[in-house]
């Protein structure tokens, strides 16, 4: 008889642990969109993994509920708890008034498909590349052999591992020059379990000397001085050493397609993101032919370029890269 006063007894504790959660009128619709315009009026910045407040604010909300970012829109009417509310909130004052991109204050960033461990250590995944990595960086490879893969700037690791993933044939190296940057990229190696990449503490092509690779993908840093010193709050969160590259942005970029020949193979493949210092690299080799990449949402300052190409104009870049 004694089995049933305790039964009872559980369930009691259960029930009074159900009945003692106190619900808001509030939906999880309500906080996104109160977030959104929270936001909005705030004036804040946005284009660390999203580029609006809405899909910021939904970000937020998700993560303080331990909820996935791909919830289905069905559950967006769910009441929430107390409790809930006040996670969320506070997610809000820190994003409002520290300017911290959600990104860091979520721990997570989603970049070609994949869940990335995101901190101060490395910027926010964010590259248009990550289009290219879901589409085997064709027709640009136009079907090539590649065994070796180097990712140049590595940073968090996303570039290097979401084409290890995508691509389990292939052997990639990812480099940085900071070593906050290659600790970070080393934890989310583990988190996707990227057995396929290696990790290499290296300036540029410093650390790499007499290694040779098929294909080169680096999006190394290219803001300018002046853009660098007027971006908004939000940047500052971030490494500097990620993004500032002189007075138009190209002075890792140049350094990059001067040494870059040595390190392809004949029949190699270099892709670079310059951003918006597009402009002046094509004002500077105007005979050097690059492929501008269109993606989904257009042009993104991205180029692919061709061994034997560098190697061709290589005198011109050379001059270019040994001025800085």
């Amino acid at each position: 008889m004694s089995a049933g006063p305790a039964r009872s007894a559980a369930a009691n504790a259960a029930d009074f642990d159900v009945a003692d959660v106190r619900f808001e009128q509030l939906t999880i619709v309500d906080l996104i969109r109160h977030g959104g315009s929270r936001f909005a009026q705030a004036g804040l910045t946005f284009g660390h993994s999203y580029d609006n407040a809405l899909d910021e604010a939904t970000q937020l909300v998700l993560h303080a509920l331990h909820m996935p970012h791909d919830l289905s829109p069905v559950y967006g009417a769910s009441r929430v708890t107390t409790a809930e509310k006040a996670r969320v909130l506070a997610l809000f004052e820190r994003r409002i008034n520290e300017r911290i991109p959600a990104a860091y204050l979520t721990g997570e960033a989603w970049f070609a498909g994949l869940s990335f461990k995101s901190d101060p250590r490395a910027l926010v995944p964010r590259s248009p590349i990550a289009e290219l990595i879901e589409t085997g960086y064709e027709p640009w490879l136009g079907g090539r052999e590649v065994g070796r893969v180097l990712d140049l700037c590595t940073g968090s690791g996303c570039i290097a591992i979401a084409t290890a993933h995508y691509h389990p044939e292939w052997d990639v190296v990812g480099a940085d020059i900071n070593v906050d940057a290659l600790s970070l990229a080393r934890e989310n190696k583990a988190r996707l379990h990227a057995d396929n990449v290696e990790l290499r503490q290296s300036d540029l092509f410093a650390g790499l000397q007499g290694e040779v690779f098929d294909l080169i993908v680096t999006n190394p840093p290219y803001v300018t001085h002046a853009e660098t010193d007027a971006l908004p709050a939000e940047y500052a969160h971030e490494p500097e050493l990620g993004l500032r590259a002189g007075d138009d942005g190209l002075d890792l970029a140049l350094r990059i397609l001067r040494d870059a020949p040595d390190h392809l193979s004949g029949h190699g493949l270099l892709v670079c993101e310059v951003g918006e210092a597009e402009r002046a690299l094509v004002a500077l080799l105007p005979e050097l032919p690059m492929a501008w990449v269109e993606f989904k949402v257009g042009q993104m300052g991205i180029f692919v370029v061709e061994r034997s190409d560098l190697v061709e104009h290589h005198a011109r870049i050379k001059a270019l890269a040994d001025a800085r």
